[in-house]
């Protein structure tokens, strides 16, 4: 009976981090890097990574406040519209169903030559 009421919470402290985790939104830029030199009038592919969480329905792309459509695919790639010269910022947000951000975002910088 010794090893049963020890077993039970040894059990449980290694479940508790996998559950804390579980939910917990993410976004990733995989690239373009941060900071990186891309050409004028050259579209771009941007490689991606989510993790949904609660009331997390989709993401959009943001280019200098430009709004992207809807995206529902938690990794791919988007191609980025045709930029102007000059630094840029990207910015993907998580938003629910409403097109309302739900909180969690991520940005990088590029600058175009």
């Amino acid at each position: 009976m010794k090893i049963h009421r020890l077993i039970l919470p040894f059990a449980l402290s290694l479940l508790l981090p996998v559950l804390s985790f579980a939910g917990t939104a993410s976004l990733k830029i995989l690239s373009p890097g941060n900071d990186a030199q891309l050409d004028a009038g050259e579209p771009y592919p941007l490689q991606y990574e989510i993790a949904l969480g609660p009331g997390d329905d989709h993401f959009h792309v943001w280019v200098d406040g430009e709004r992207s459509p809807g995206i529902h695919d938690l990794k791919g790639i988007y191609t980025l519209p045709k930029m102007t010269p000059g630094d840029h910022v990207i910015t993907l947000k998580m938003v629910d169903k409403g097109h309302q951000p739900t909180g969690p975002q991520t940005s990088i910088k590029v600058h175009v030559k």
